[in-house]
C-alpha cells in the first residue's frame, strides 16, 4: 500500500476520509495517492495505457500534460506548452495519446512512451473531450459551438464534421454498433449520430433534467447512463428508443462517469467531493451500494478496468497539494 500525506487541517482529513474508514464494506479501497508536483489549478480529463501502468493527465489549470507511473507512483514525463489541455485519450493501435487544447483549438499527436510530438491537427477551437475508434482507428474530438471532428490520426488530419446543437461534453462510441451518443447540455440533449447513416442526429430531449455533462455506455444491457448537475444525479435511458427509465440521485457537480461490466458497476465522481458507486437491482431500478468522499473540486475521475483501479483527480488548493486518489475496484454486493 502507497502511503498518502496531506497538509489539510486533522479534522477536515477526517472529514474527507469519513466515507472511506471501514474499508472492508467499500466497494472503492484507498490504497494511496500520487503527488503532482508544480501542478495548480483545474485537473481535467484522463486516459491510460491498456495495461494501466502510464496514466496520462490533462493539467488544464498548468497547461500542461502529464505522464505518471501507477506503478512506481510518481510523475514521469511532462509535455509543457499546451494551452489548456481539456481531453486526452490513448491510441493502442499505436502507442500514441492524443490531446485536446482548448485554448488554441488544437489536437496534438504524441508518442506515449517518449512523448515526442508527431504533429497537431488545428482550426477546433474549445477542442475537448476525445475518443479513439480502434476498429475503423480514427480519433473523434468535440469543439466549437456545436460539432464532433473526425481525425485521421496517421495523416493528422480532420477528415469529417458532425454537426451539433451545441459545444459537445462527454460521448461515447458503440464498439459492436454505428452509434455515438453526444452529450450536449447547452440545449439540455443527448444527440444520436449513427456512423454508417451519415445524417443529422436524433435528438433526445433531457428536460427537466439539465447540465448533462458526463456519460458511460453500457452497450450490452442497452443502457446509457447520463450524469447531470441539475438536479445532481444519473438518467439512464434506453439506447433503442431514447426513453428515460430511471433517475438517480448522485454526487454533485459531476464530471465523469464509467460502466463497469464486472459486476455492472456505475462510478460517477463530482466536485462536491464525493464518488458514488450504483449496481442494477432490478429491470429499472437502480441502488447506490457506496458512497466514498474525496476533496471539493475533485471532478474528474478515470476507471482502469486492467488494473482494477478508479484515480482521482484532486486539484491544489489550500492546505491540499494536487494529488491523484487511487482506490482498488472490487465487487461488494452490500447496498451502502
Amino acid at each position: 500500500m502507497r502511503s498518502f500525506k496531506s497538509a489539510l487541517p486533522i479534522a477536515l482529513v477526517l472529514t474527507a476520509l469519513a466515507g472511506i474508514s471501514r474499508a472492508e464494506d467499500h466497494v472503492l479501497r484507498l490504497t494511496g495517492t500520487i503527488a503532482l508536483p508544480g501542478i495548480s489549478g483545474r485537473i481535467d480529463h484522463m486516459a491510460a495505457t491498456t495495461d494501466g501502468r502510464s496514466l496520462f493527465v490533462a493539467a488544464f489549470g498548468a497547461n500542461r500534460v502529464l505522464r505518471v507511473d501507477t506503478e512506481g507512483a510518481k510523475v514521469t514525463g511532462v509535455i509543457t506548452g499546451i494551452r489548456a489541455p481539456q481531453g486526452i485519450c490513448y491510441l493502442s493501435k499505436s502507442n500514441r495519446i492524443a490531446v485536446a487544447s482548448g485554448g488554441d483549438g488544437e489536437v496534438r499527436f504524441y508518442t506515449s512512451d517518449t512523448l515526442r510530438p508527431l504533429g497537431a491537427a488545428r482550426g477546433l477551437p474549445d477542442a475537448d473531450n476525445v475518443r479513439y475508434d480502434a476498429d475503423a482507428n480514427l480519433v473523434y474530438v468535440g469543439y466549437g459551438e456545436g460539432a464532433l471532428a473526425v481525425i485521421d490520426p496517421e495523416a493528422v488530419a480532420v477528415t469529417a464534421e458532425i454537426a451539433l446543437d451545441g459545444h459537445p461534453e462527454s460521448f461515447q462510441i458503440e464498439k459492436h454498433g454505428t452509434r455515438i451518443f453526444i452529450n450536449v447540455p447547452a440545449a439540455d440533449e443527448v444527440e444520436v449520430f449513427d456512423r454508417a447513416m451519415r445524417r443529422p442526429p436524433n435528438v433526445w430531449k433531457l428536460k427537466p433534467l439539465a447540465g448533462n455533462f458526463p456519460m458511460a455506455l453500457d452497450e450490452a444491457g442497452q443502457r446509457l447512463y447520463v450524469g447531470t448537475r441539475k438536479p445532481p444525479g444519473i438518467a439512464v435511458m434506453e439506447t433503442e428508443t431514447g426513453k428515460v427509465i430511471a433517475i438517480m440521485s448522485a454526487c454533485g457537480d459531476a464530471d465523469d462517469l464509467f460502466y463497469q461490466p464486472q459486476g455492472k458497476l456505475i462510478y460517477v465522481s463530482g466536485g462536491q467531493g464525493c464518488v458514488n458507486v450504483f449496481r442494477p437491482a432490478q429491470t429499472n431500478d437502480y441502488q447506490r451500494i457506496d458512497t466514498v468522499n474525496t476533496f471539493p473540486n475533485a471532478r474528474t475521475s478515470l476507471l482502469v478496468p486492467s488494473a482494477h483501479r478508479l484515480f482521482v483527480a484532486v486539484p491544489k488548493q489550500r492546505g491540499q497539494r494536487a494529488e491523484l486518489m487511487e482506490f482498488t475496484v472490487g465487487d461488494r454486493r452490500k447496498a451502502k
